[in-house]
């Protein structure tokens, strides 16, 4: 099997089975010859929207003001599917993906977060109004954590 015909079958395997990044490498004649390629594919990620999750004035934001107790927030909460830094502008100094008050559509991208120093765009799957962002940009985001409610 020739070279080429092993990456791309790598290729193949790597998208079903989900995997990002593989390193292969081929040596010929003890090491003399030798052939490396290092294949890295990006996963596209999707925010999961949590139906009616009302966010409380403790998942807020730490750098805004505290809110009252009594103050809910109900919408639909999209939340980080993974550990990492969220940014809510695709390069430092330029316009936000979106800001409060702004009208999305499922798919539009809303953050990226950095794991591993990929940047995974997260994407809105529900159309509607963004009401409240709450995280800040360059902020350590958990997984399952609430980035931006949508009403």
């Amino acid at each position: 099997m020739s070279f080429r015909a092993t990456v791309e079958s790598m290729s193949k395997i790597m998208d079903e089975m989900g995997i990002t990044e593989l390193d292969l490498e081929r040596q010929f004649l003890f090491g003399v010859y030798r052939k490396h390629i290092h294949l890295s594919k990006q996963q596209v990620t999707s925010a999961v929207a949590m139906p009616n999750f009302p966010v409380s004035g403790d998942a807020k934001n730490t750098n805004s003001e505290p809110a009252g107790d009594d103050e809910k927030i109900s919408g639909y909460a999209l939340k980080s599917p993974m550990v990492g830094v969220a940014y809510l502008a695709p390069e430092p100094g330029a316009k936000p993906f979106t800001s409060v008050g702004a009208q999305i559509k499922a798919g539009d991208t809303v953050a990226l977060i950095e794991a591993m120093k990929t940047f995974n765009p997260i994407k809105s799957d529900k159309d509607g109004v963004v009401k409240e962002i709450l995280v800040s940009d360059g902020q350590a985001v958990e997984f399952d954590q609430p980035i931006i409610v949508i009403e």
